[in-house]
């Protein structure tokens, strides 16, 4: 695979800087967006609030595949870390009202925890493409 094969997109976090990663990578016809919070900056949005959190966790990750064209119909896999059980079906419907209509296979897990006790969700997307000229 070649060099330009491979797109990358930052977001300006400053873990991506700090850990060397990118928001999100084409390779293919495939999007990959790494976890996301709600942090935008050095502001938490949505602390304490597991809807808000996610809510602007997936619009973070969304607006990592608009950089490539692709919104919410492309997506096809969702991944969707919760430090608390309780916070399940705020977060569930966070998720039916962006990605309903679309349906994308979906997982959630809960974890220990998180970089920075006040996140509560952490999300990941997959896209797809279509055909893409290689």
């Amino acid at each position: 695979m070649t060099s330009e094969a491979v797109r990358r997109v930052q977001s300006g976090s400053p873990w991506e800087e700090s850990f060397g990663f990118a928001r999100a990578v084409a390779v293919g016809d495939r999007v990959l967006v790494a976890g996301t919070t709600s942090f935008k900056g050095q502001v938490l949005y949505g602390e304490g609030d597991p809807y808000e959190q996610a809510k602007v966790a997936f619009t973070g990750a969304l607006e990592a595949i608009a950089e490539f064209g692709l919104g919410p119909e492309s997506v096809v896999r969702t991944r969707m870390y919760l430090s608390h059980q309780r916070d399940v079906d705020e977060v569930g419907r966070a998720h039916k009202e962006l990605f309903d209509s679309v349906r994308p296979v979906a997982t959630l897990l809960v974890v220990e925890g998180f970089v920075d006790p006040r996140i509560l969700v952490e999300v990941e997307l997959e896209a797809y493409r279509g055909a893409v000229d290689s």
